[in-house]
């Protein structure tokens, strides 16, 4: 397992260390000293970087079907043709890094006299293994995060480690309640600026996505409700309108400081056009569906017209924005979809100049579906307030706001008459709620998306055009290289790992 400790780092000669990229805000200068820090500026930095994580989201984009390449690049293999490795696709290292950043948070805040930063610490601690149990199954967890003391970690069940992340956050919740965020916490907190009553309403909406991640899995139903039912009972609840979990540090417009997702698709510093920007497209797929829902709304905030952006005229697209205009690209095809002539990510996400917005985390808008999804499937069971149809609309709606679309085309499309839009109107309600969160996510939740895709078998995505005919889609990440080598005892104890054939343990058929 990866040792990095991000503050008290080993003091061990010649210990070979994985590297990862520094970002903004990484107080670990020096991975072989042992710096005086506080818990606050650990949990910046630990935040800070788990909003810089694009390349799992990215990945998830791509597999869920939200993305595609534009052809001014070379199409991946990796990607496309699901040629892949232990090699690749290593996010494992980066997300046990940023785990020492949460774990010493968590271990350090009461001798600091900073008790306050141990509950969002505990929440972050969650969200990120989530993360990792998502992509690779069996992890270490009980015994992990300990530095010298555990230098080749045990692996821990999957499905444990989900139901451990519960109680991790039900003592989050705990901690939250006990100890008001103040003084330097508040400015440490570059999630909610201290408000616990956000940060209690986070933990309630990830406990909510743990908990139906699991629901499609035989005998599960009463520990669900049981734990939605405690999570519903606190007088915080789950996650408001218009409160998405978003990190922003102070994002300013300088290289390295930027919104990373516009730093890295949308502009430099100095305000031109990065190469990468024509990399991702929203996929024909992506585009059919809206289309066929009239959802034409949304889809002028998710991408530009062909071109893309106006450089003088920031969030408008250079051509007419008229349907006719927007070019989605088939899924994995390797030509005839150049920049010039399909459609870039759009206002919804990159707008130039725009390099301050927040790093989304978690959408209101997925928090409202999953309570949609426990009402559908569990009725009276479950103790919350409103019905399956209440909570998929203000989903609908918290996606248009995040969006920028008008909130009147909210209405028309929840009233269309259209399957997998208007409530009334789609007989299969489960595919209704699973089809608008999976737009929902369209840049703000790729990997997410990519586990839902994983769990529901929804919506059915078409095979990728660089793939092999019949070729199987992966089912999971491989245990990287770096882990395979440090700790081969335990990741040989795992068996053998299949990406297509090894499910994780929510992913039932």
């Amino acid at each position: 397992m990866k040792l990095n400790n991000k503050i008290v780092a080993l003091a061990l000669a010649g210990l070979a260390l994985g590297g990862c990229k520094k970002t903004w805000l990484d107080v670990n200068t020096n991975p072989n000293s042992l710096p005086s820090t506080t818990p606050d500026y650990v949990f910046t930095s630990g935040a800070n970087r788990t909003g810089a994580l694009l390349g799992a989201n990215e990945l998830g984009s791509y597999w869920s079907g939200l993305w595609t390449y534009s052809n001014t690049y070379i199409t991946s293999t990796t990607i496309f043709a699901y040629q892949f490795n232990n090699t690749n696709f290593n996010y494992w290292d980066t997300w046990f890094d940023i785990l020492e950043d949460f774990q010493y948070v968590i271990d350090n805040s009461d001798a600091k006299s900073q008790s306050y930063m141990k509950g969002p610490a505990q929440v972050m601690k969650a969200y990120t293994y989530q993360e990792v149990v998502d992509c690779y199954g069996n992890a270490p967890y009980s015994d992990a995060l300990k530095g010298a003391n555990s230098l080749s970690p045990k692996f821990d069940d999957q499905k444990t480690i989900y139901e451990s992340l519960i109680k991790l956050l039900d003592t989050a919740v705990t901690n939250l309640k006990a100890n008001v965020i103040t003084g330097p916490g508040v400015s440490a907190d570059i999630v909610f600026k201290g408000s616990n009553t956000n940060w209690i309403r986070f933990a309630n909406s990830l406990k909510l996505r743990i908990l139906i991640r699991q629901s499609r899995m035989t005998g599960r139903d009463a520990y669900i409700t049981t734990e939605i039912n405690k999570a519903a009972a606190t007088t915080e609840g789950f996650l408001a309108s218009g409160t998405d979990v978003g990190v922003n540090p102070g994002y300013i417009a300088s290289t390295g400081k930027m919104n990373p997702f516009y730093e890295n698709w949308g502009y430099t510093a100095a305000g031109g056009a990065q190469a990468l920007a024509r990399l991702p497209r929203p996929t024909k797929y992506l585009f059919d569906v809206m289309k066929a829902a009239n959802d034409t709304f949304r889809m002028k905030r998710i991408a530009y017209a062909n071109g893309g952006e106006n450089g003088n005229n920031p969030g408008v697209s250079t051509q007419p924005e008229i349907i006719a205009n927007y070019t989605g690209v088939p899924f994995g095809i390797s030509s005839g979809y150049a920049a010039s002539v399909s459609s870039y990510p759009g206002p919804a996400i990159v707008v130039k100049n725009q390099f301050n917005r927040p790093m989304i985390l978690m959408e209101s808008a997925e928090s409202f579906f999953l309570l949609a999804e426990a009402k559908q499937l569990y009725g009276a069971a479950v103790t919350l307030s409103g019905t399956a149809q209440s909570y998929y609309e203000q989903g609908v709606k918290e996606s248009f706001r995040l969006t920028g679309t008008a909130a009147a085309a909210a209405t028309t499309l929840l009233t269309s008459g259209k399957d997998l839009a208007d409530w009334t109107a789609s007989p299969n309600k489960l595919q209704a709620i699973w089809m608008q969160k999976w737009i929902s996510l369209v840049h703000f939740g790729g990997l997410e998306a990519w586990s839902e895709f994983r769990r529901t078998n929804y919506p059915t995505i078409p095979a990728s055009a660089s793939a092999p005919v019949g070729q199987k889609l992966p089912l999971r990440l491989f245990y990287p290289n770096t882990e395979a080598g440090s700790n081969s005892t335990n990741v040989n104890a795992q068996g053998t790992i299949d990406a297509f054939a090894t499910r994780i343990f929510w992913d039932v058929d």
